[in-house]
């Protein structure tokens, strides 16, 4: 984990590959808690016997659940020191070049891509997160993500 003493560091390392997250699993249960709390119950994501006659083989988790595994993969990545507050502010891109088939292992790549002062004394974080599964030749998930720390 990389961790910046104070918002001020974190200027200075945009540009920068900040590493890695550790591999976390992406389960049938996480799957279907997921449907369940969304209302997505396609079958390509809740029914294994179906999906095991579908395009993939097996169930896939939805692109949003990909996409919401960002926060806690990212925290794993980089910290920064002497902030009040933290917050998601959006995103200027998301793709999904692959499926994720349950029970995957994935992780997060970060870059940082930029760290710009947005009113008063907050900084406004643009990064590049790739998620990768483990023995894919395309990542699942990429997304370029805004957030904005409170020093």
């Amino acid at each position: 984990m990389r961790v910046f003493d104070d918002p001020a560091a974190l200027v200075a390392a945009a540009g920068e590959h900040l590493g890695f997250s550790d591999w976390t699993v992406v389960g049938q249960p996480r799957i279907d808690a997921f449907a369940a709390a969304t209302g997505d119950d396609q079958w390509i994501h809740v029914d294994p016997a179906r999906a095991a006659q579908g395009p993939f083989g097996t169930t896939i988790a939805h692109g949003y659940l990909t996409l919401s595994l960002i926060p806690a993969l990212s925290w794993q990545v980089y910290r920064i020191e002497g902030v009040r507050m933290g917050i998601n502010y959006g995103l200027d891109r998301v793709r999904f070049p692959a499926p994720l088939p349950s029970g995957s292992r994935v992780r997060a790549g970060v870059q940082l891509v930029s760290v710009t002062p947005v009113g008063g004394d907050a900084l406004q974080i643009a990064a590049e997160v790739t998620i990768e599964r483990e023995g894919g030749d395309k990542p699942v998930c990429v997304a370029r993500t805004l957030s904005r720390v409170y020093p």
